[in-house]
């Protein structure tokens, strides 16, 4: 039977979509978005109309002219200067934040440095290390931390000897004194050529950053381990210790000397300051603890045997191996641990403790009002520093994940 290739090809039936407009997924996609933006608007718009409108049924002043009007109170520890009467409000926010910033930085370095001790005494062979690792992780980790701040005011601060009979931690060199008042330590005062011993010791830093990577570049190529510590430590002593001798000695020291009842001269931390560092720290490396244990268990089994095949000694096995391959699991709730710490120093209102929230959400608050302004300005705070922290691990993660893989 013969074919007819001119024959035509049969024409396909198309069945015509029939358009529905609360089905269409553009449509609704559209439509949930503009919903969600309209009420969005019309809250902040009510709130915004309802706050003015409060403000001026009350005859209350809004803006923030007050941060030029003159403070007549004494914030108490300060790391700036600061006088009584003369200082404004915005001396006193500034001197809050700078207060905020000191204890947190020290207590995030504290905690995260004890956390990952604490982690790793949790996972030794050891029973009795493990156990004590154990305790602590449940103890405080399981005791709100207002409580423990009040525990370490009353029952360890607050009973310490009197300046008479401070506690000389520097082993009979009076250069670092205890009381309950609080820590009292020598300060440095720097001389005109201590800057070219700074320079140095840039340098030095420097130096060693580039021998280490130079070192691990060696051990990629040819598997060969090439010690720096030695190196390393060497350059940092010689290279500033040199200079420093050379240019004269340019730094001298202002000692703390008792003068009646108390002491004159040098550097005084108050006891609300090391009550809060003290608790931050215990408290948060108790989690970050937690998280060092269940980043390291994440590693495979296997990657561990393979270190020890090769014959990698137990700190090459965890320095090479194991913790490059556990800070993907480590960095992530290492973030939230370091936001938590800045969040909770504004505890330290139950101490009295001159932070942000005690010195402006507080004080200044009482004595000018302009509530939204100043709540405003210290949500602000907050909110900046927990972004700033987010941002700056969320990279340091992006390259421990390229390390993993």
């Amino acid at each position: 039977m013969a074919i007819n290739d001119n024959a035509k090809p049969s024409k396909q039936i198309r069945l015509k979509e029939k358009f529905d407009f609360f089905n269409d997924e553009r449509v609704r996609s559209f439509l949930y978005q503009f919903i969600t933006v309209a009420v969005v608007v019309f809250c902040a718009w009510y709130l915004y109309s309802t706050t003015a409108h409060n403000l001026a049924v009350r005859d209350m002043s809004t803006g923030f002219d007050f941060l030029s009007i003159s403070a007549g109170f004494n914030p108490g520890f300060t790391l700036i200067a600061y006088e009584p009467g003369v200082g404004t409000y915005a001396d006193i926010y500034l001197i809050g934040i700078l207060n905020t910033l000191f204890v947190s930085i020290l207590a995030i370095i504290a905690s995260t440095s004890l956390g990952f001790f604490i982690g790793m005494m949790r996972l030794s062979n050891n029973w009795l290390v493990s156990k004590v690792a154990l305790a602590y992780v449940e103890i405080f980790r399981n005791t709100p931390l207002l409580i423990q701040l009040v525990f370490w005011y009353i029952a360890v601060f607050s009973i310490l000897p009197k300046v008479r009979d401070s506690i000389d931690l520097s082993g009979g060199a009076e250069v670092l004194l205890l009381n309950n008042r609080g820590l009292y330590m020598a300060w440095p005062v720097p001389g005109d050529l201590l800057w070219m011993t700074g320079l140095a010791l840039i340098i030095a830093v420097a130096g060693v950053v580039l021998l280490r990577r130079w070192a691990k570049k060696q051990r990629d190529l040819t598997g060969k381990v090439v010690p720096t510590f030695i190196a390393s430590l060497a350059l940092l002593i010689f290279l500033p210790g040199s200079i420093y001798l050379l240019t004269g000695s340019p730094l001298s020291w202002d000692i703390p000397k008792l003068e009646g009842f108390n002491f004159a001269g040098g550097a005084a931390l108050p006891p609300a300051f090391l009550t809060l560092l003290v608790a931050l720290t215990i408290y948060h490396a108790a989690y970050f603890a937690e998280s060092v244990r269940a980043g390291v268990l994440s590693v495979n089994q296997g990657q561990k045997d393979a270190a020890h095949a090769i014959g990698l000694k137990p700190m090459q096995m965890a320095t090479y191996v194991i913790i490059p391959q556990a800070m993907p699991a480590i960095v992530p709730p290492m973030i939230s641990l370091w936001m938590n710490v800045v969040k909770n120093s504004s505890l330290a209102i139950a101490i009295g403790y001159s932070d942000l929230v005690s010195l402006f959400m507080q004080t200044s608050l009482n004595q000018l009002g302009h509530a939204i302004e100043i709540v405003g300005m210290t949500m602000a705070f907050y909110m900046s520093i927990s972004l700033f922290i987010s941002w700056m691990l969320n990279i340091y993660n992006k390259r421990v994940q390229l390390v993993e893989r």
